[in-house]
């Protein structure tokens, strides 16, 4: 398993960092992202490639994630590997400090990579056996406000297959048509049991295939048998630390983000090629521009 200094000893250079991800975004022979072509030629006084066809001249990171970034390839490796390997995430303000860079530059490059933690959304359902499924209300205090305002806070729903992989996605309500797309859109149909609180909003989710089964949290009924919420629970607590002790405060605009980086990290925690998963999808995700990330922020 790839370590820190590994990391830093192996991909010492840019033209280091370049190798490998020539070899991860095109491991079947450079091709043009224009037209296709595998005629290509390389350009000798700069990093670049040169397309014989269309005659598109073309980078490594061209279109991806890393677009037009001026920061060294070796920074972003080390910045990649450590929210990989960080079980509570690292802030934008720690890598300012461990890379040497601007907090702008840090914060747009915390994002990006978070982008390229996403879930595919055509994937579909993944989740199989016996799944827990759970919401959580996720936000702080207003200066002013009472404990029962909600105004800056807002759902997340989650669900877990014991032993296995999570789904969180932000919710605009817990109300029974939301939970019901939620778990549809994760949980296989042949899934063998779907664990709950006590919540209305559950109810009807079982069929002659998939039982569901409930625990009265209200009740200080947290587990009968094999049936509880605990698997589930637990990511909540990893989530709520990693907001209370690394980030401090997210913005509604940008939760998926973070919640991508959580599923990923926490999917991949068997994972010792996590590091070059990572960079994987790195090199084969779409750019993501400061001004956009930007736009419309929410307060």
């Amino acid at each position: 398993m790839v370590n820190l200094l590994d990391v830093i000893d192996t991909y010492d250079s840019d033209e280091a960092c370049r190798e490998l991800l020539v070899d991860l975004r095109w491991p079947g022979g450079i091709a043009c992202p224009r037209c296709g072509s595998l005629g290509i030629s390389t350009l000798t006084k700069r990093p670049v490639y040169d397309c014989n066809d269309c005659r598109y001249q073309f980078s490594v990171t061209a279109g991806t994630i890393m677009h037009d970034s001026h920061l060294p390839l070796r920074k972003w490796f080390i910045a990649i590997y450590l929210m990989c390997e960080s079980k509570k995430g690292v802030s934008a303000l720690q890598l300012k400090r461990t890379l040497g860079v601007a907090y702008q530059t840090a914060w747009h490059l915390c994002h990006r990579i978070r982008e390229a933690m996403a879930n595919d959304p055509l994937e579909g359902p993944t989740l199989f056996g016996v799944v827990e499924v759970d919401e959580t209300l996720v936000g702080g205090k207003k200066r002013g406000k009472g404990h029962g305002y909600r105004g800056n806070k807002f759902w997340v729903a989650g669900a877990i297959q014991r032993d296995g992989q999570v789904r969180l996605e932000r919710v605009p309500n817990v109300r029974r048509r939301t939970l019901h797309g939620f778990i549809e859109r994760t949980v296989r149909d042949e899934a063998e049991a779907i664990y709950t609180d006590e919540l209305a909003s559950y109810l009807g989710i079982g069929d002659d295939e998939t039982r569901h089964e409930t625990v009265n949290h209200s009740a200080d009924e947290w587990v009968v048998g094999d049936v509880h919420t605990n698997s589930i629970e637990g990511v909540w607590s990893l989530f709520k630390r990693s907001l209370m002790g690394s980030f401090h405060k997210v913005s509604m605009k940008h939760i998926d983000r973070y919640l991508s980086e959580l599923e990923w990290r926490f999917n991949n925690r068997d994972n010792e090629r996590i590091f070059a998963d990572a960079l994987r999808r790195i090199v084969t995700t779409d750019k993501l521009t400061y001004a956009d990330l930007v736009a419309d922020e929410a307060a």
